[in-house]
């Protein structure tokens, strides 16, 4: 929801919670890369054909691998792009990462998630990062440990 509303492809009319939302703030959907999708609903699946946001499926990445495809989204993106990272936890396997509230099977493994962040950190663009959808009262432990292995090698931390 909030890349619906940063978009503008979604709309509050009380000004009280988005009211500071311009046009000025909002994002560029051809600037939009989804990587690991597969739980999509006709509609989002729609959104995405209409607004032509890049998106790779598990499918993508089974067929042709996590590093054909986060070469192909960082040459979409191009290298004058300012990247902000929003990665959600569910889209780990949840055989991975048990403290989520939306798991889904079939998901990234443990490596292709890093593999994603340490892509995104070669390319010197990365300017913020959030890591979304850990849910503690789930299952603490391993689940944090993921999200902090994320955003360290978001971060540039590389094993050599």
């Amino acid at each position: 929801m909030p890349v619906a509303f940063l978009t503008g492809l979604a709309k509050e009319s009380r000004p009280d919670i988005f009211g500071w939302l311009t046009s000025q703030h909002t994002l560029n959907t051809s600037k939009l890369v989804y990587i690991g999708l597969r739980s999509v609903d006709p509609g989002e699946k729609a959104l995405l054909r209409k607004h032509n946001i890049r998106a790779y499926s598990m499918h993508d990445i089974d067929r042709h691998g996590i590093g054909h495809i986060m070469s192909e989204a960082l040459k979409y993106l191009g290298e004058d792009t300012p990247i902000h990272l929003s990665f959600d936890v569910d889209a780990i396997d949840p055989s991975y990462v048990v403290g989520t509230g939306t798991p889904v099977r079939g998901g990234l493994t443990l490596r292709e998630g890093d593999f994603i962040a340490e892509c995104i950190a070669e390319t010197g663009q990365c300017v913020a990062v959030d890591l979304v959808e850990i849910n503690p009262h789930i299952e603490e432990i391993e689940t944090i440990r993921v999200g902090c292995s994320i955003v360290r090698c978001a971060l540039g931390e590389t094993l050599l």
